[in-house]
């Protein structure tokens, strides 16, 4: 069975590799082993706190396939982005010229620096790793965090975003960034983004231009990959926008990738959620695949499986192995969502 549940301090080699794996463009897991300790603290740490309004909470979850023990994927949760740490996006604008003399009209596009989704809560890390890209198991993991969502909405911020990740090449250069390398950082991207990484940012504030950038000064290379995704990323952005997710023109400040948003209680997913009363017993037969997850938080558990549904009924039927993966007794809550 594939369960996911809260990462633990024992799970940091699993962890570690996974860092490894990831390659290029996946900042939220440096290849650091301090920051990953640190970064599992903090999740630990996170799960236990009561919370009365989001702050800087981490909610960073495992795939454990507990036929073999083995984590095999991540995904995450940030509650307020930018509340501890500065969070940068440049923000698309357009800027209009006109000459009534010259009967001349032009509107060129910029970007500017910005702060704007402070407080805003963050779908991040979700990592699977390849054997294991098969059977909905990806659309499961990325899933999953709506119906946590969905169960403890008061933990997080009321837009939900996510990064996309922008186009880079095999060995992580960015033509968007490299621009921006050349006349201001003076370090390649692949440093860069690992220093965003670590949380270390001052240099952003301190080697990045102040005022907006003309985007038709820019490489044509550059222009080109504005708003785009990379390939490998192209399908988790399809699933974010049947979500009801939308660019708002901010764009990642290195490598130049769209980040999409969508207010928490308008996800398609979060909506369509249903809490049912469990019992436990011989689940009958059905073809219908659910996500499902108890309501519990510092034991939260989540997985996917066939169940049947009576109509008007707000009970369902699951057997003692599937109420044991996600620690559940009789009359328990759970909350599915149909895949």
């Amino acid at each position: 069975m594939l369960i996911i549940r809260p990462i633990r301090s024992s799970d940091f080699e699993a962890l570690y590799q996974i860092a490894e794996e990831s390659g290029h463009g996946f900042t939220s897991l440096p290849v650091n082993e301090e920051l990953l300790r640190k970064k599992i603290a903090r999740v630990e740490a996170s799960f236990l706190k009561q919370v009365d309004k989001p702050f800087d909470e981490g909610y960073l979850m495992v795939l454990e396939d507990t036929d073999t023990g083995e984590v095999v994927g991540t995904c995450g949760l940030e509650a307020a982005v930018g509340m501890e740490d500065a969070f940068y996006h440049y923000r698309l604008g357009t800027e209009v010229y006109y000459s009534e003399q010259i009967d001349v009209r032009n509107e060129v596009e910029t970007l500017t620096l910005c702060h704007d989704y402070t407080g805003a809560a963050e779908l991040c890390t979700l990592f699977l790793r390849s054997s294991y890209r098969k059977n909905n198991n990806g659309r499961m993991l990325s899933r999953s965090r709506f119906l946590f969502l969905a169960q403890h909405a008061q933990r997080f911020g009321e837009t939900v975003i996510a990064e996309m990740r922008g186009e880079s090449d095999e060995n992580g250069n960015s033509p968007f960034y490299d621009w921006l390398q050349k006349h201001f950082l003076g370090i390649d991207f692949v440093e860069a983004d690992y220093l965003s990484g670590l949380g270390q940012k001052a240099f952003m504030a301190e080697m990045m231009p102040k005022n907006a950038v003309y985007v038709c000064l820019l490489p044509e290379d550059a222009q080109k990959v504005i708003g785009e995704v990379h390939a490998n990323t192209r399908p988790a952005l399809n699933l974010l926008q049947a979500e009801g997710f939308r660019c708002r023109g901010y764009v990642d400040i290195f490598d130049g990738g769209p980040t999409v948003e969508c207010n928490l209680s308008d996800i398609r997913s979060v909506k369509e959620s249903r809490l049912l009363t469990v019992n436990i017993g011989d689940a009958p037969e059905s073809d219908t695949n659910f996500i499902i997850s108890n309501t519990q938080l510092a034991n939260y558990r989540a997985t996917s499986g066939k169940l049947l549904l009576t109509e008007g009924s707000n009970e369902v039927t699951i057997s003692p192995e599937l109420a044991a993966g996600l620690l559940l007794e009789q009359g328990d809550e759970i909350r599915i969502l149909a895949l």
